[in-house]
């Protein structure tokens, strides 16, 4: 009779890998974290370490930002001052109001000590370097071991969303980005460990933040923390509910620590609050589909797992129509993540799971935009958000939340509870999308949501979909290959938690890494050449009008971009997004080429010059060639027009009137109409202007000369006194701040001509000086000395508490 087969005895993990518990933190745990995400920080930038400046074609950086920079840098060092007024693009504007980069952020410490170009590819290096080490210790914060808070600070610092700021060159959201765990331990601290020195350190972040300066992702900074601190003040964490009112003061201190940061960055918002009525966006955006323009399309949720399937950089065929950055999330990154709801029931940190679960829901759907109804919410109810767009900016908290999950999931897979089936079926997953994109119907997929206009890099991003589907598969098969010898006791627990880590850097490693990109020098590419030096050598202020009319593989920055600005030369136009909006309104700049060559525009903007890459230029009349062709420091071969037209930059009018906006705007573009027999001022100018005017006088002959010019200081001579009555206009735009003396006496002043400067001439004057003041700055800059005293004195204070009662 056969014996009954005995049951094999059930596989037991190994104790070594059973429990968290086996796997303690190394010695100087904070310290090898450190070493890890410095690492991987430069394993992306280390042609840093050579010179290399990280910047590219297509960078904001590379169009505008380093001309900004330079310009205060040089500034701050020759004068001790910030400056307040930008006369290099679009006709001047307030340099701090208009807002022009991180002016008051600490990284403006770096340009005072070494090369512009240098400080900003180091800003950029440190804070992906800081956002991993922040993530880290919230994590650690929260109770994660070293291992997941270690995976975690990878998934958020080399991800898509953080890692592939520096291709667009937005250095402002990657400093709020890399802040925002910051400030999340600083919250768990205060609220849960009830560390009074927390609120200081939280002060002074959200006033970093504010300075950054990044509105938009303060926003959402701001929300998101609020959110938090309503969990953590109510919620039962570990077991413990913190009386209610405990609960109450903590969220007291929270707001007064938030109160106080935004006073930091006074300096920075009261000037660009004052400037909003006068910006492009006063009013906020136009209409709903404008304000969630750059959203994330949902048909490219696909490339969290597969970058390449809307396509990478120049392969993107998207209806953004550009997409610069990265919204890879990792295959690791999500297969652990996924693991964290696996035994979530038994987990202790189970609420905090689930918290930042949700939010990582509610951040998905607000990065679709307009895709969804959820979008009216916060477009409605919150103020500021119709300021904005790209709404897909949001998921750097989303980002976070997956950090968190992922930390969740390494510590589910070291502790053998990930299941085989769980594995398997990302492999299937894996599979299939790699043998859908083999046979091209990713391809089709991907046709079917391409804008018509980029329908030919569909099939150029082909073979590229291909690998990199199959690149995505190899990297589940890696993490299944990592389960089975840990199960099988062929590796340590320690040795599967220091793969998976390693796994997960260079997972994102290989996608991210093709948005670091590295240009020579800021001296070499934005280098001086003859036709630079001939418009610099003019004695009197002068206005470029540069523009591209030949297409050329490269951009021409000094075409295109704010290239002529590091020379201190004066453009019609220029790159920057937030310049008067009335200027916009005189030049046409939404409205095609020809209200830019209206006489009397060019007249009014003091152009004087054509920079173009055509040797012709027929559509501009009587003009002379200069110089050219000249080879620039862009490649490109370029030729300097003079206009045979005289466009001072100033002019004496004989009688000055008021008008309304929309009646004095369609005179001046009218080309009949002679701009040195009026001035025509607004209706709230506080100046004398003549009454019944029936005819206009014939124009003066006084001639101006400026005898000195600098960003918000001109002085101009006049040629013979001036008579009762007439005024000065100035090819400067009118703001306010800007005071005037005439013969060293106060003037009344005043906008003239729509946009422009227009003061009010004694009988007799012969010398005006123009200063550009704000006394909106000034109040800001109290106030921001004030609150960062008063954050010190919250973080010091704090400290001296928390060691009395541990005294």
């Amino acid at each position: 009779m056969a014996q009954p087969r005995e049951k094999a005895p059930h596989r037991q993990p190994p104790k070594a890998v059973s429990m968290v518990a086996a796997l303690p933190a190394p010695r100087f745990a904070f310290g090898w974290a450190a070493l890890v995400y410095a690492v991987g920080t430069l394993s992306l930038g280390y042609p840093a370490l050579v010179g290399k400046f990280l910047l590219n074609q297509n960078s904001d950086q590379y169009k505008a930002g380093y001309a900004f920079r330079e310009f205060a840098a040089t500034t701050l060092k020759t004068t001790g001052h910030f400056p307040l007024w930008d006369p290099y693009l679009f006709g001047g504007m307030p340099y701090v109001a208009a807002m022009h980069g991180d002016i008051f952020y600490p990284t403006f410490l770096l340009r005072m000590i070494m090369p512009t170009d240098v400080a900003m590819t180091w800003g950029f290096i440190i804070h992906i370097f800081l956002s991993g080490l922040f993530t880290y210790g919230f994590l650690r914060a929260l109770g994660y071991s070293f291992y997941g808070a270690l995976v975690g600070g990878i998934a958020y610092m080399m991800s898509g969303q953080i890692a592939s700021y520096v291709s667009p060159g937005h250095d402002g959201k990657l400093f709020v980005s890399a802040l925002f765990p910051l400030a999340l331990w600083m919250l768990y601290l205060g609220f849960r460990k009830g560390k009074a020195w927390s609120w200081g350190a939280f002060a002074l972040i959200i006033g970093l933040c504010v300075l950054s300066p990044h509105p938009q992702l303060l926003q959402y900074t701001l929300l998101a923390a609020g959110a938090y601190s309503l969990f953590l003040a109510f919620a039962t964490l570990d077991g413990v509910k913190l009386p209610r009112d405990v609960s109450i003061k903590r969220l007291g201190v929270a707001l007064l620590s938030v109160v106080v940061g935004l006073a930091i960055g006074a300096v920075q918002y009261l000037p660009v609050r004052e400037y909003v009525a006068w910006s492009p966006r006063a009013g906020g955006f136009g209409d709903y589909s404008t304000a969630t323009s750059y959203a994330w399309p949902p048909d490219e949720l696909l490339n969290a797992y597969l970058p390449q399937f809307s396509g990478m950089l120049n392969n993107y065929s998207g209806p953004n129509v550009i997409h610069l950055h990265s919204d890879y999330v990792g295959v690791v990154v999500l297969i652990l993540a996924g693991a964290a709801f696996i035994g979530l029931r038994d987990d202790p940190r189970r609420k905090h799971i689930l918290f930042w679960s949700v939010m990582l829901l509610v951040t998905l759907l607000w990065s679709l935009g307009g895709a969804t109804p959820f979008y009216r919410i916060p477009y409605e109810i919150i103020p500021g958000t119709k300021y904005f767009r790209a709404p897909a900016t949001i998921f750097f908290v989303g980002t976070l939340a997956i950090a968190l999950l992922a930390a969740t999931g390494t510590e589910r897979f070291v502790q053998l509870r990930v299941s085989r089936k769980y594995l398997i079926g990302w492999t299937i997953g894996g599979l299939v999308i790699a043998l859908l994109a083999s046979v091209g119907v990713l391809s089709s997929i991907a046709e079917s949501f391409a804008d018509e206009r980029l329908l030919d890099r569909v099939a150029a991003n082909r073979s590229d979909l291909i690998l990199g589907a199959w690149r995505s598969l190899a990297f589940v098969l890696l993490v299944l290959g990592l389960w089975f010898a840990l199960t099988r006791g062929k590796i340590s627990s320690k040795a599967a938690a220091l793969a998976l880590v390693a796994l997960t850097a260079v997972d994102l490693w290989t996608v991210e890494r093709v948005y670091w990109m590295f240009m020579p020098p800021g001296k070499v590419i934005y280098a001086s050449d003859p036709i630079i030096e001939t418009v610099k050598a003019q004695p009197q202020p002068a206005r470029v009008f540069a523009i591209q009319l030949r297409d050329v593989p490269d951009r021409d920055v000094f075409l295109t971009g704010d290239g002529l600005m590091t020379h201190r030369i004066r453009q019609i136009r220029g790159y920057h997004g937030n310049e008067l909006g009335r200027y916009d309104d005189l030049i046409g700049e939404h409205s095609g080429l020809t209200q830019f060559v209206n006489p009397n525009v060019m007249q009014l903007t003091n152009t004087q010059y054509l920079l173009t890459n055509v040797a012709a230029v027929p559509f501009l009349g009587n003009t002379t060639l200069v110089k050219g062709p000249v080879r620039n420091a862009s490649g490109d071969t370029v030729y300097l027009h003079r206009l045979n037209a005289e466009h001072p930059y100033s002019w004496v009018t004989p009688v000055a009137v008021k008008a309304p906006d929309d009646q004095v705007l369609g005179t001046i573009l009218n080309p009949r109409f002679d701009l040195t027999r009026a001035a025509l001022f607004d209706t709230s100018a506080n100046v004398a202007v003549a009454q019944g005017v029936q005819s206009l006088p014939p124009p003066l002959t006084i001639k101006t000369a400026v005898r000195h010019y600098e960003p918000g200081k001109v002085q101009i001579d006049l040629s013979a006194p001036a008579p009762q009555g007439s005024s000065l206009v100035v090819s400067e735009n009118y703001y306010p701040g800007w005071i005037a003396a005439v013969d060293g006496k106060p003037a009344r002043i005043g906008r003239a001509d729509y946009t422009m400067i227009g003061v009010e001439l004694p009988a007799g004057a012969r010398t005006i000086e123009l200063n550009f003041t704000s006394p909106t700055y000034e109040k800001g800059k109290a106030i921001t000395w004030v609150a960062i005293v008063l954050g010190f004195l919250m973080l010091g204070a704090g400290v001296w508490r928390d060691r009395r009662r541990l005294a």
